[in-house]
């Protein structure tokens, strides 16, 4: 479920960096069923950066709890990095109060990474802030990314053009089949059903069960992952377009 990413590439130093990443504030699945943000795929992207030096905040649509997703932090699924969460209080006092996307000028951060779990499904492609500030961050040529569900906080983005900031370009994110095969029939929004129909070019893996499969693509400035297991791949991926701008 969380393969180590095996890139040769050296350590990267991006002291004086500022990194955001966005998760969900949806904690419902359905009665009696919690959700919220996939752990992995908020804490790993998340250590990546501050590892590297970076300042790291969070953010969601409407701010405060981020809700976790209780099934990712049980034993057999949870990673190291979520270990590491569970015994740091700043982190955990982030994930409290987390910022409001509506408050903030993503023009502070050089990138932004956009967490998954099911939770975004509820509320990531419908949030107008999240949209309008993804909008900016691709006019200012920010570095983007995104894992699973997360990448459906593009689909309300324009680019300089008006037209969908997705459209024609290479997108990955949580499959159908993955979906089918996990049997959630609850959630208003299918990542890759709501990319293709925004215009963007679907790419993914399969494996007998998705949730197994790994993929990653970067277009430019926008760098996406099929699904946690690519949460690694997607933040170094992100890094080094950042470090080879060198300014």
């Amino acid at each position: 479920m969380h393969p180590e990413d095996t890139d040769p590439s050296p350590e990267l130093n991006l002291v004086g960096r500022r990194a955001l990443i966005v998760c969900t504030n949806h904690g419902w699945l359905d009665i009696g069923k919690p959700t919220g943000v996939f752990a992995s795929e908020m804490t790993v992207p998340y250590y990546a950066f501050l590892d590297a030096g970076m300042d790291v905040d969070l953010a969601s649509p409407e701010g405060g709890l981020i809700p976790v997703d209780p099934m990712s932090l049980k034993p057999i699924i949870r990673s190291a990095s979520d270990d590491r969460f569970l015994a740091d209080d700043q982190l955990r006092d982030k994930v409290t109060d987390s910022l409001a996307i509506g408050g903030l000028d993503v023009g502070d951060y050089d990138l932004v990474f956009l967490a998954g779990g099911w939770g975004a499904a509820f509320d990531f492609g419908f949030s107008e802030p999240l949209a309008e500030a993804m909008t900016r961050a691709n006019d200012l040529g920010k570095v983007i990314g995104g894992v699973c569900h997360g990448p459906l906080g593009l689909i309300g983005a324009k680019a300089a053009d008006g037209t969908p900031l997705v459209a024609g370009r290479k997108v990955s994110a949580v499959t159908d089949k993955q979906v089918s095969e996990l049997g959630i029939e609850s959630t208003p929004h299918h990542p890759e059903t709501e990319l293709r129909r925004m215009g963007a070019r679907f790419e993914s893996e399969t494996r007998f069960r998705d949730p197994l499969a790994n993929h990653w693509v970067v277009d430019g400035n926008l760098v996406t992952g099929q699904n946690q297991n690519a949460g690694p791949m997607v933040a170094r991926e992100m890094m080094q377009l950042l470090a080879a701008r060198g300014d």
